[in-house]
């Protein structure tokens, strides 16, 4: 499988979850990877698992939120690889699961600050080596909660919707330089992060971890949630030229939870 053969791609949040799959499908199709985040552990397993793919990786420890770090974490991905020819913007937190009534402005700043300023300074810093290289992609993995409310998640909900206008803006700006830019949004995934908000939600509304979680499936005709493995085969579509007219798009990948 050669899809994304001679292709470098950065995962930011690439050491476990999401990211992790979309960073072995990427390797299992020929990419090179470079994966970022903030703890060194999931990210050195990660990258042994892709070089036993036989394909090269680096871990670089960075916070998307810390502009400096953002700048070493691009310089260092094409220095060791070569190239950056795929962005995947997937780092992001939960942060704080309450009513907008009780919410904290230091982890509200937080949220955004990973979650969408974090993205935007990923971007800016990429797009100049994907010009100069003629052409590249960008995947921002947003979140069905980016096209509607949800009770209780205001920061990160707030997050996920303004990725969207980031992906739509960025698309427009640099589609004349070969530059593609689009999105995915996973419905729950069953990550040790969703079982840790679905604790949260529980205990806000005096109801078990299980209710939470039948009810969410509940809401999928497919009565069940996407995987992760799903979501990174949404990714490698747009990451390849088989989604060559595709830019300022975001693909749902929910089992049919959110078809908007």
């Amino acid at each position: 499988m050669d899809t994304l053969k001679e292709k470098v791609a950065l995962i930011t949040g690439g050491g476990t979850g999401i990211g992790r799959s979309i960073a072995l499908l990427f390797a299992e199709h020929g990419a090179d990877l470079a994966i970022s985040g903030r703890r060194a552990e999931p990210l050195e397993r990660t990258a042994k698992d892709i070089e036993a793919k036989g394909r090269r990786a680096t871990a670089i420890q960075a916070d998307v939120s810390v502009q400096e770090d953002v700048r070493r974490l691009i310089r260092e991905a094409v220095s060791q690889l070569g190239s950056l020819d795929i962005l995947v913007n997937n780092a992001s937190v939960i942060g704080q699961v309450a009513p907008v009534g009780e919410l904290d402005l230091a982890q509200w700043n937080e949220v955004l600050s990973i979650n969408i300023t974090g993205a935007m300074l990923c971007c800016r810093e990429a797009v100049s080596h994907m010009i100069q290289r003629g052409g590249g992609v960008i995947i921002n993995v947003s979140s069905n909660v980016g096209r509607r409310g949800v009770a209780n998640r205001a920061p990160y909900v707030c997050a996920k919707w303004a990725l969207h206008g980031l992906t739509q803006t960025l698309a427009l700006e640099v589609a004349q330089y070969g530059v593609r830019v689009n999105a995915i949004c996973p419905g729950p995934v069953l990550t040790d992060r969703l079982r840790k908000s679905m604790q949260h939600i529980a205990a806000i509304r005096g109801v078990t971890v299980d209710a939470i979680q039948d009810e969410w499936v509940a809401e999928s005709p497919m009565k069940r949630f996407a995987t992760a493995e799903e979501c990174a085969q949404a990714a490698l579509f747009l990451a390849s030229d088989a989604a060559s007219a595709m830019t300022g798009q975001a693909l749902n990948v929910t089992a049919g939870a959110v078809m908007t």
